[in-house]
């Protein structure tokens, strides 16, 4: 049996193959993943949205870069994503994670990354690396 964890709103640090990369907010509830970036003019660091396999890009101010993760946050693919589009869902995407146009090239994320996000909240329990 496949143990799943459920993910919280609230921040962290994401790690890429190992090292520190950015500080990364997570949106886990529907209302904050509804709302991701939207009236933002960028953002520093990135977002994770979880459980997601899709996004959209209307009413956004800014391009960015979407890597689309599976159940153990490898990064399947990158797409960079101008203001007013809407992206093909993925089917085996479990979560995205969203950034500032450029962003994860300059972090070294690319297809195949493994990532892991370790929440800052005063209760968690070390690296996350599943769903």
């Amino acid at each position: 049996m496949r143990r799943t964890r459920r993910w919280r709103n609230g921040t962290g640090t994401l790690t890429a193959d190992g090292l520190d990369v950015a500080r990364v907010e997570i949106a886990a509830t529907y209302r904050t993943r509804r709302r991701g970036l939207l009236g933002r003019d960028g953002i520093d660091g990135a977002m994770l949205l979880t459980p997601c396999n899709s996004v959209h890009t209307i009413g956004m101010r800014f391009p960015i870069d979407v890597a689309y993760l599976d159940g153990t946050l490898r990064v399947l693919t990158i797409r960079t994503m101008p203001p007013g589009r809407v992206g093909l869902p993925r089917l085996r995407a479990r979560h995205v994670l969203e950034a500032e146009a450029g962003a994860l090239a300059g972090w070294g994320v690319r297809a195949g990354t493994a990532l892991t996000v370790a929440p800052s909240d005063a209760g968690s329990q070390g690296h996350r690396r599943c769903c």
